[in-house]
């Protein structure tokens, strides 16, 4: 697909103004329509001044599924339920459909376990093929629509894929400590998410029960041909951006060393343009505005344990610009077109 013709559903929000951001230098992917109900009939570049040079005579159209008929591919950045809502109407209109939501990740089951209701269109989960690129991307290749994971989930997911992969821990002591800037609430008015609740602040939240556990459980599981269980807690950080995932786990091999974990994790990921495996911890500056994740590994031969760090831009690779990698693979287009390898910096 060149020139493909592209739509995006929820696109006042955060993750739409990225996806914007980002597709406006991308050379293949041409934005023609876009919705948000909320924000209907107002101009992009007015409520994004950052847009107005590419997107400034482009409105907000309310959200009509059928106004985005014969697309190649529509993005949703919608709020959580709205895309199984919208999407019986859309994924025979259009092409492609790649979904931020988290609404076509799991099964019904588990979704109705972890969102606590129903799904209302069942039928259509098998149609989306879950999009973490670093481990589905063949499945992804002949892909009809894509569920976009979460950003919690691919952070620990790329942290601890090699440990599950070659089996070296045991997979139900696995804790994953994770912090998330402001901006992963979304655009939304929260009294959390008001400056004055989050400045020099540091609060934990979803102590036990957050539902992006569903979804690392999920990979983890399916890349260690095992049954992972993670104790997860998120933390919301004083920063617009940026992801941090520190996780913990027992081993089951002797003779761990953390070198030998440093060189299995580049092997492990040698070729994923996204992954960078760093001797020393990255922070969420060296990943921001970027689709890059940075790894590193230890073993504390003090306590057995197994420390695996992660981080990334919440927005970007986990969210808009992983979207972006997935399309380009359902697409046929190479893996990192219109997406930075490079955060900025200071």
């Amino acid at each position: 697909m060149t020139q493909g013709r592209v739509g995006i559903l929820g696109a006042s929000g955060y993750t739409g103004a990225e996806l914007l951001r980002l597709l406006a230098g991308h050379a293949e992917f041409d934005v023609v329509r876009v919705s948000a109900d909320s924000n209907a009939g107002a101009m992009v570049g007015d409520l994004y001044p950052s847009l107005a040079s590419v997107y400034g005579g482009m409105r907000y159209e309310p959200t009509d599924p059928a106004a985005f008929a014969g697309l190649d591919l529509v993005f949703c950045g919608l709020p959580h339920g709205e895309s199984q809502n919208l999407a019986p109407d859309l994924v025979d209109r259009v092409a492609h459909v790649v979904d931020l939501g988290a609404d076509f990740r799991l099964s019904a089951t588990d979704h109705e376990r972890w969102y606590g209701h129903a799904h209302t269109c069942p039928e259509l989960l098998d149609r989306f093929t879950y999009g973490l690129v670093e481990f589905h991307r063949e499945e992804l290749r002949t892909a009809e629509h894509v569920a976009v994971p979460g950003c919690y989930p691919t952070t620990v997911s790329i942290a601890l894929a090699p440990l599950f992969a070659d089996g070296l821990v045991d997979p139900t002591t696995v804790i994953a400590d994770c912090a998330s800037g402001v901006s992963g609430a979304g655009r939304g008015l929260k009294t959390t998410s008001l400056f004055t609740e989050t400045d020099g602040n540091f609060s934990a939240y979803g102590l036990l029960t957050h539902r992006h556990t569903a979804e690392m459980e999920l990979v983890l599981s399916e890349v260690g041909r095992t049954t992972a269980t993670v104790l997860f807690t998120p933390h919301l950080a004083p920063m617009s951006r940026g992801i941090l995932a520190t996780c913990y786990a027992r081993p089951v091999v002797a003779g761990l060393t953390t070198d030998a974990l440093l060189a299995r994790y580049r092997e492990y990921y040698a070729g994923e343009p996204f992954v960078l495996v760093t001797d020393e911890p990255s922070g969420t500056k060296a990943t921001l505005g970027s689709n890059a994740v940075h790894v590193t590994v230890r073993h504390d031969p003090r306590t057995d344990t197994i420390v695996a760090i992660a981080c990334l831009d919440n927005l970007v690779k986990g969210a808009s610009g992983q979207a972006i990698q997935c399309a380009n693979v359902v697409a046929g287009l190479p893996e990192t077109t219109g997406l930075p390898l490079v955060g900025l910096a200071p």
